[in-house]
């Protein structure tokens, strides 16, 4: 991808080996994350289920973004979606969603939702101009107890 001054950024599949630098860009890029959303935990989890749908932008050798996105037949949904503030605004976030998008798409998925806290009217912003809308929906949600493997 190529945009701004030249930047030539590699979106690619996450690796095993990617995992301090993730884990460290998300306590950056989502400092009020509840204690619920462990990284390390989180990054394993979704391992398990679907890890091609797992994404990292790559500048210099350096991770400073990424994208996690899940399919279930009816639905696909992202997750994750940050990038490395220093790097904001340079098609990063643009490249990361084509990709999810991309490969959600070759799954057959006809819709992508995602979900922003109200209080973020910028990652608003950034959905919209990519061509998201904001829908007339109530978002739930329960914790549920799970097995010693996070949560």
């Amino acid at each position: 991808m190529r945009a701004g001054r030249e930047l030539l950024v590699e979106i690619r599949a996450y690796k095993e080996t990617d995992e301090v630098a993730v884990a460290r860009l998300w306590r950056k890029v989502f400092p009020d994350a509840p204690s619920w959303n462990d990284p390390v935990a989180d990054i394993r989890r979704k391992l398990a289920v679907q890890p091609e749908l797992f994404f990292v932008a790559v500048l210099d050798s350096e991770i400073v973004g990424t994208a996690m996105a899940g399919f279930d037949g009816h639905r696909g949904w992202v997750y994750y979606v940050a990038v490395e503030p220093a790097h904001r605004r340079r098609g990063i976030g643009a490249a990361l969603m084509k990709r999810v998008e991309g490969d959600l798409a070759l799954l057959g998925c006809p819709k992508l939702n995602l979900q922003v806290r109200g209080s973020n009217r910028e990652a608003v912003s950034f959905y919209r101009r990519l061509g998201y809308e904001v829908e007339d929906r109530v978002s739930m949600g329960k914790r549920l107890s799970v097995s010693s493997k996070g949560g």
